[in-house]
Parts: structure tokens; sequence; C-alpha cells
């Protein structure tokens, strides 16, 4: 066989093999993630329903019970009731009433119970634009 020939033939196998490799990983990263939910969703949610929970604590909420912390979470935009959440877990330094927070989770008899170590606090951007009062 022509020895370019053969170039030709292992250059367009390569490139195959490429490209179902690239498929396949954009497959992988789209298929594995989930879509969060603010508490609001949460509330009409089919209890053990695993989720992401977005949302931020209610201030004066936050105490601690046995070995972990309960807290209640409303919408980011701080409208809606507010869920009861029930945590045990790493507690990131950062976290208080009225920061942003996204936790791992289901819903047990009214209360989004938070899987351990899930618990991310969102920092507060330092870019937010002052209202004019």
């Amino acid at each position: 066989m022509d020895p370019q020939r053969k170039r030709k033939i292992r250059l367009v196998a390569a490139l195959s093999v490429a490209v179902l490799l690239a498929v396949a990983l954009i497959y992988t990263s789209f298929s594995a993630s989930t879509e969060t939910k603010e508490p609001s969703q949460l509330l009409s949610a089919t209890p053990g329903t695993r989720a992401e929970m977005t949302g931020k604590v209610v201030p004066g909420t936050v105490r601690q019970e046995g070995s972990g912390i309960v807290f209640a979470v409303r919408d980011r935009d701080g409208e809606g009731r507010a869920l009861p959440v029930s945590y045990t877990g790493t507690v990131p330094d950062p976290f208080r009433g009225g920061r942003e927070i996204i936790l791992t989770g289901s819903v047990e008899s009214g209360t989004f119970v938070g899987e351990p170590d899930t618990l991310i606090t969102k920092c507060p951007s330092k870019f937010t634009t002052k209202s004019d009062a």
C-alpha cells in the first residue's frame, strides 16, 4: 500500500476518534448537571426528590442543633415562604444570615435536609451598584 495513502487513513482514523471523544465529553458534562431550585419551588416538590437548592439564609434563624445546624432559606429575591433547612457537615466560614447559599439535599416532612458537606456559601459581590436613595 502507498505510504501516503496509509498516512491519510491514519489521519482520518485519529480525527474520527478525537471527534467521538469530544462528543462523549460534551454529552457527559451536560447530562451530569442538575438544575438549582429556589425554596418556593421545593415547597411543592415530591418528598425524597434530590435537588440542589439556592436561596438566601433568613437572618436570625441559624441555630445549632445537636451535631448540625438548622436555619430557614427564602428565594434569592427575598420573597416567598421560608423553607426550614437541616444540615450536618462542614459549615463555611462566611455562612450567616442574609448570605446566598447552594445546598444539595431533599425535602422530607416539609424540611429540606442537606447532604453532608454540600453547603456552599456565595460571597456578596463588591461590584453591585448603589441605589440612589
